[in-house]
């Protein structure tokens, strides 16, 4: 049986969503409140104030920015960087690429420590593994007094040369600096990122340290405040592949949560592929503050390791491919010196909001566009818990129109059309750029401005279809309550298809197995945990590598053949070309375990026929001008009805406006298909 009731939290930059599940009445209630920037938990506390009984909370999933904002904001740890002799500049030098070519102005993106913060220890070991030169243990202890001696240190991140192959010598590190410097933060790349590239392991392994002990802090804090309620031993947090894992669990791997809250309106977008059989989603996450887009393909999320805090600085951990870009319902309208409109990425977040909150904003964003336009209904807003103040939107967006010299309706109007461009680029991103065809998907829109603007998208895109989902407002949260505990395991091995040691490729991937399930078990999770294995492979001397699924727990003649075999196939489908008894390259060894939980299930809505009784209407503004629009309350709508637009349909969180010729059919969950 699954939890008896279970809570997922969204912290996002506006609003902290939640979604709440109780198995024993098969109930799904969803809220949200406006967020404290200051101190996250203060909203996550004042939103729990609206569960009757916390203490029969069984547990409670948190999605959280903290290491998100602390690298954005570049407001980590002062950390010093250990590495072999010779190599301290690699984290200066970075690539031999730039971000513009012919920019003579640019700069290269600086690392998140300072070159006088950089040691150099000597050992070494070869490519292969061999030691050259043994670990000068004196020297670590050396530098450990001149830490100490400093006192402004906060963190400690050693990479050396060929460590993926063999750590001895970084966990001989490790074990001086902790045995001298007790209690200091100490990330190590053997334990932060395994595989070869000497940049980006550095970069990853000095991102792990810098933000070590903020998120320590942060999640310390949160243990106090949660213990205070008694439900502190109940609290799982996202990763940024999507799976959970403990407080203390994310306080170790910290970089693992650079991506948190995001995913889950990923991992319900798939729970939503599952439940439907459509294969093949793109996700629309539009809150307060950004829009997050991604994709699920033949019913799976894309999980990758590219990925960059500024340009030219990598995080390689396994996380939910997710493009982010700053647009949403908070996004602040201003003149450029050309005299054109211009939309973001400023936003006015939660305090003080946009100006129709009432909370002292002033600047005109594009919640007060579409309460100009009718889009938003003020006097029901959250359902009509948080009431708007049309008259400070229409006040706002006025003083844009003024520069202008447009209608304030149009204007209005022409902030919301700049806003779409700015999510059609976003879109774009992760369809057209990465060769899929809108015509292939469907657009899911999520997040309390997402349905606001679905129908929109979908005009301008080419998508031909759509989905509001249930609990949009909400769906992070939902995403939440829906995932399982999961840890991702990557180490180098390189080897050539001539030469391919079965044996040392087994031991390679038995190890990351047996060290993934450890830290399921070791962070309190025992029940079933499915293994997931695949392997990164190219041509030899390619510079890019495929990732193949191994099904198989061993690597014999058998297995091995059939690997060679399904690389030749997978490069032929993806690239247009093979060469059969060619070299194959196998790069990294990949393990996923997942410790698989009990999923809530959804019910189906009673049926019906024809089309809902509607609430009331309103004008609302589209591009030929004003409209008279039914309106309808999305908790009266049964399976198999439909509603023709121009239409809007209004919930707690959200509110959906289907354009003139475009209609909506509601499905047997209540998932709102919107078809032009």
């Amino acid at each position: 049986m699954p939890d008896r009731k279970i809570i997922g939290i969204d912290i996002g930059g506006t609003f902290t969503d939640f979604v709440s599940y109780d198995a024993a009445t098969g109930t799904i209630e969803n809220w949200k409140n406006l967020t404290t920037p200051s101190e996250p938990i203060e909203g996550v506390l004042q939103g729990l104030g609206q569960v009757d009984d916390v203490a029969s909370v069984d547990k409670i999933r948190l999605g959280t920015t903290i290491a998100t904002n602390a690298l954005l904001t570049r407001r980590g740890a002062k950390v010093a960087y250990v590495t072999t002799s010779g190599f301290r500049d690699v984290p200066f030098i970075q690539r031999g690429d730039r971000r513009s070519h012919y920019d003579i102005t640019w700069i290269k993106t600086k690392p998140l420590m300072k070159r006088a913060d950089t040691y150099e220890i000597g050992g070494r070991f070869s490519a292969k593994g061999e030691l050259v030169t043994a670990l000068d243990e004196a020297a670590v202890r050396e530098l450990a007094a001149t830490i100490k001696a400093d006192g402004t240190i906060e963190a400690i991140a050693v990479c050396t040369l060929f460590s993926y192959i063999d750590p001895s010598h970084e966990q001989r590190i490790r074990d001086i600096l902790a045995e001298e410097l007790p209690g200091m933060p100490i990330s190590i790349s053997y334990e932060v990122l395994p595989k070869w590239k000497e940049y980006d392991r550095a970069s990853t392994t000095i991102a792990d340290a810098y933000l070590k002990p903020i998120v320590s802090d942060n999640f310390h804090r949160m243990q106090k405040r949660l213990d205070a309620i008694g439900i502190g031993d109940r609290i799982g947090v996202i990763k940024s592949n999507g799976g959970e894992s403990t407080l203390k669990g994310a306080a170790e791997a910290p970089v693992q949560m650079t991506l948190s809250g995001p995913t889950g309106a990923v991992v319900a977008t798939r729970v939503l592929s599952e439940l439907t059989g459509i294969k093949n989603l793109v996700t629309f996450d539009m809150g307060g503050t950004s829009t997050d887009c991604s994709t699920v393909v033949d019913g799976m999320e894309h999980v990758t390791t590219s990925f960059e805090i500024e340009w030219g600085l990598p995080i390689q951990i396994p996380m939910i491919d997710i493009h982010t870009i700053g647009a949403g319902g908070g996004s602040i309208a201003w003149i450029d010196k050309g005299g054109m409109l211009r939309m973001g990425p400023q936003s006015a977040g939660a305090a003080p909001g946009p100006a129709c909150y009432g909370r002292g904003g002033e600047n005109a964003t594009v919640t007060d566009a579409n309460v100009v336009l009718g889009r938003i209904n003020p006097n029901y807003f959250l359902g009509g818990k948080m009431k708007l103040d049309a008259e400070a939107a229409h006040r706002a967006v006025k003083r844009i129109a003024d520069q202008l010299g447009l209608e304030v309706d149009a204007a209005a109007f022409a902030m919301v059309q700049i806003a779409n461009n700015n999510m059609l680029g976003a879109l774009r991103a992760v369809l057209l750029q990465r060769g899929l065809d809108p015509r292939d998907f469907s657009l899911v829109a999520s997040g309390g401005a997402g349905p606001v603007h679905i129908c929109d998208l979908m005009d301008i895109s080419g998508i031909p279809q759509g989905i509001v989902p249930n609990y949009p407002g909400q769906f992070s949260a939902f995403g939440f309550i829906m995932t399982d505990a999961r840890v991702d395991r990557h180490r180098t091995v390189q080897q050539i298809s001539k030469y391919f040691d079965g044996a040392r490729a087994t031991a390679a991937m038995t190890e990351l197995v047996d060290g993934a399930i450890a830290e399921l078990v070791s962070q309190g999770y025992q029940q079933k945990v499915e293994i997931y294995r695949s392997i990164e492979a190219r041509y030899f001397g390619q510079n890019h590598e495929l990732e193949l699924s191994f099904p198989a727990n061993q690597f014999t003649e058998e297995t091995i053949a059939s690997l060679w075999e399904r690389f030749h196939e997978e490069h032929q489908n993806r690239f247009g070309f093979s060469i059969p008894g060619e070299t194959i390259e196998t790069v990294n060894l990949k393990v996923v375990a997942v410790a698989v939980s009990e999923k809530p299930q959804m019910r189906e809505l009673e049926k019906g026929e024809g089309t809902p009784a509607s609430s009331g209407s309103r004008k609302v503004r589209f591009e030929d001008g004003w409209h008279e629009v039914k309106t309808y309350d999305r908790g009266t709508f049964k399976q198999g009805q439909t509603v023709a637009g121009p239409a809007i349909v209004e919930e707690n969180a959200s509110v959906t406006i289907l354009q003139p010729k475009q209609t909506l059919r509601v499905d047997r969950l209540g998932n709102l298909i919107i078809s032009a």
